[in-house]
């Protein structure tokens, strides 16, 4: 099983969409078996991915299972659950682990456990390792996909550290090159406390056994950008948008972040340019964009843009799936 985080410091980027039509796309035709945790507590992807009443269903009842379910015993010092329940996306095909708004107050938790985790402490070690004892779990799935917050908070380094790589969908933007630099120093300072940590704890106890690491970068998605064809009738962004996209792999190579990406590889591994209403369509039917049809709403001129979208989707998750086979 690879775990991969969907990741960028700066929000609005598209992020959602992107993981929840790329676990779609690999699992209905890479033939891979993919969990998703909506491990961001604004709950976007598990909106996406079930239908209202069934969203409805999981957040009025008190004891459904959702991702709050998985940290709450640590809260209460009962340890790690023992209990993990997913529900199956029908359209995407994918099982998820749904998203809860309470999870925004673990970060407390998780903050104050890292402090004791980064002295030598097991058990700040252990809340630390929350999502790696999950994935213990989860290793009958070839991809279990995180979707994450815009924050550089104890809740996300939990779920790096749980992370064998991460993916960072961005906009073309000066915002998504600071964002970069924020993100290579971030994992540098907790990875660094990290291991101060292991090294402190020698002769005094045991870590948790549970598979973590510094996240690989496996490259970037530019999204939202508007495109236009050149005379050899390939899309092109603008050149605005073409200005920002020719500096972030200085900026990417600068901050040491693609160490794990090959030489003959490059950091952009797709581009989505902006889809405009299919997005929305997509999201009210609850129905990766490339599986759009008429019933949906799809009308005239749309047909050939979903027919796009398929060879969008199916080029980022070929990527993804090249860059992170064992």
């Amino acid at each position: 099983m690879q775990s991969i985080a969907f990741f960028n410091n700066k929000g609005g980027v598209g992020k959602t969409t992107l993981l929840c039509n790329v676990a779609a796309y690999v699992s209905i035709y890479c033939d891979k078996k993919v969990c998703v945790v909506d491990a961001d507590p604004q709950c976007n992807a598990t909106q996406y991915f079930f239908e209202e009443d069934v969203v409805e269903s999981i957040y009025d009842d008190d004891n459904a299972f959702t991702i709050y379910k998985i940290i709450e015993p640590l809260a209460a010092g009962e340890g790690y659950t023992k209990r993990l329940y997913t529900r199956k996306s029908k359209k995407f095909k994918v099982d998820v682990l749904p998203g809860d708004p309470r999870l925004a107050l673990t970060e407390d938790l998780l903050a104050k456990d890292w402090e004791e985790a980064k002295a030598g402490g097991v058990r700040g070690m252990k809340t630390s390792l929350v999502f790696s004892e999950l994935n213990s779990r989860l290793e009958s799935y070839d991809y279990v996909f995180y979707d994450v917050s815009p924050s550089l908070g104890a809740l996300n380094r939990a779920i790096m550290l749980s992370s064998d790589y991460f993916i960072s969908p961005v906009s073309l933007d000066i915002f998504s090159l600071k964002a970069f630099e924020n993100i290579a120093n971030w994992i540098e300072d907790w990875w660094g406390d990290w291991n101060r940590g292991i090294l402190n704890i020698k002769g005094k106890g045991t870590p948790p056994d549970f598979r973590y690491s510094k996240p690989k970068f496996i490259g970037y998605v530019t999204q939202q950008y508007l495109a236009k064809k050149d005379s050899q009738g390939q899309k092109r962004a603008v050149m605005a948008y073409e200005k920002i996209r020719e500096r972030i792999d200085g900026v990417i190579k600068k901050n040491n972040l693609a160490d794990s990406i090959s030489s003959t590889q490059e950091y952009e591994i797709g581009t989505v340019p902006n889809l405009f209403s299919l997005v929305p369509m997509s999201q009210s039917n609850h129905t990766p964009i490339f599986q759009l049809s008429a019933r949906d709403g799809v009308v005239g001129a749309h047909f050939s843009k979903v027919k796009d979208s398929k060879g969008i989707f199916e080029k980022v998750s070929l990527q993804l799936l090249d860059r992170t086979t064992p």
